[in-house]
């Protein structure tokens, strides 16, 4: 652990959300979790922090974009407090801090927005403090604020295992950025309902040569070894079917199986489930192939080929695959997903 000045300007961090390329459930541990094996990549689409220090009083948080809920349990906030008590022992000077985010990723759509959050708080006021921890404490900090966290501070694709305290990093597709379409329906889908509902209708232990299990784990052995742009978005269709997560995801979200049909036969493409949903995704060999298909699908919204569900209208965005953490454009800007 080492302390030197606090910072006096502001501490900027671009949060990047994620995307379960596979995502293979492989039994229950003995603390009541599910056990993962999943290759998860960061996307150019992201939230931006800003963390200044401030005078007296309690550390705050303003908010823009769409709303993360209370900030009684607001994950960045949260990391904030967790860094603070692990610093407290040295003595470090952890005055308060002043948070804006400026929140672009959907909330509770399997995108990670609220842990990527977390680990760019967690990073951020490091920084502002002048401060540093150990990786274990760092790593231990990560794992107690949420299951996705940990993915986060690997900066890049990582096969996630466990619950997601296991990363271990790989090798981002070669060539051209891989181009993603977005589209996060109007839902409500909480990861505990999804995970409950696979548990009621599925093994408790799904055998460890599984088809997603055998596709995650053949993904992984690709990209450390160096996988090609065109060749992983050749391989869609297999990524696309393998989430053991969708048809849990699909029992809690009526009408989301609906959905994801009309939407592969508007893009004409495999369409796969991100975590526990409800954001679907379709992958492009080029970000620019994906910008031209992103109006495609607000059209489709707009004349009725894609049905109507949730409260409101779809989010959509053009995004790509990022080989590894993105930096917080020069203007801070994020729009669409692309950095400007």
């Amino acid at each position: 652990m080492s302390v030197s000045a606090v910072r006096p300007d502001p501490v900027v961090r671009l949060a990047p959300a994620k995307l379960n390329l596979t995502l293979a459930v492989i039994g229950r541990r003995p603390d009541g979790f599910h056990a993962l094996h999943s290759v998860i990549v960061p996307l150019l689409l992201g939230d931006r922090l800003s963390l200044s220090v401030a005078g007296a009083g309690p550390d705050t948080l303003h908010v823009e974009g769409f709303d993360p809920g209370p900030p009684d349990g607001n994950l960045v906030l949260r990391a904030i407090a967790a860094v603070r008590t692990a610093l407290a022992a040295s003595g470090a000077s952890t005055p308060p801090l002043a948070v804006r985010l400026d929140k672009r990723i959907p909330v509770a759509a399997g995108l990670g927005g609220g842990s990527s959050d977390a680990a760019a708080g967690l990073d951020g006021a490091l920084e502002a403090w002048g401060a540093d921890l150990e990786p274990e404490r760092w790593a231990a900090i990560a794992a107690s604020l949420g299951s996705d966290v940990p993915f986060f501070l690997a900066r890049g694709p990582a096969l996630v295992e466990g619950r997601g305290e296991r990363v271990t990093p790989l090798r981002g597709p070669i060539g051209e950025p891989v181009g993603v379409v977005l589209v996060t329906p109007d839902l409500a889908v909480a990861t505990r309902d999804v995970f409950a509902a696979y548990a009621s209708g599925g093994p408790a232990a799904p055998p460890a040569a599984s088809a997603t299990r055998l596709t995650s784990a053949h993904l992984a052995s690709e990209l450390r070894a160096g996988l090609r742009s065109h060749d992983l978005a050749a391989r869609a269709g297999v990524l696309a079917a393998a989430n053991d997560l969708a048809a849990a995801a699909a029992a809690v979200a009526p009408g989301l199986a609906t959905f994801r049909r009309a939407l592969t036969r508007v893009l004409g493409r495999p369409v796969g489930l991100s975590g526990s949903g409800p954001t679907l995704w379709a992958v492009y060999p080029s970000a620019d192939a994906a910008t031209r298909a992103a109006p495609v699908v607000r059209a489709a919204i707009a004349d009725g080929r894609l049905p109507s569900i949730g409260a409101g209208m779809p989010f959509v965005a053009a995004t790509a695959i990022g080989a590894g953490s993105p930096e917080a454009p020069a203007d801070g800007s994020v729009e669409d997903g692309r950095t400007r």
